[in-house]
């Protein structure tokens, strides 16, 4: 299954926001740094990023961080 750039980078970007908010270190990237680092990354790099390389865990990481539509 092919997935967009834009919907790995906003699933990982309200994954990172939610890890911040709950324990958030003085050297951490912010939101907006992240997701600008995100955007440097290829859709390879970033299915990395996600921890996952199963099929239905990637699929089941989007669903959870996806947000709403």
């Amino acid at each position: 299954m092919n997935y967009s750039k834009e919907l790995l980078i906003k699933c990982l970007t309200n994954e990172y926001e939610h890890l911040l908010h709950d324990s958030e270190e003085p050297l951490d990237m912010t939101i907006e740094e992240r997701r600008e680092w995100f955007n440097t990354l290829s859709v390879e790099q970033l299915i990395e990023e996600t921890g996952w390389d199963d099929e239905e865990d990637l699929k089941e990481f989007i669903e959870n961080w996806k947000g709403e539509e």
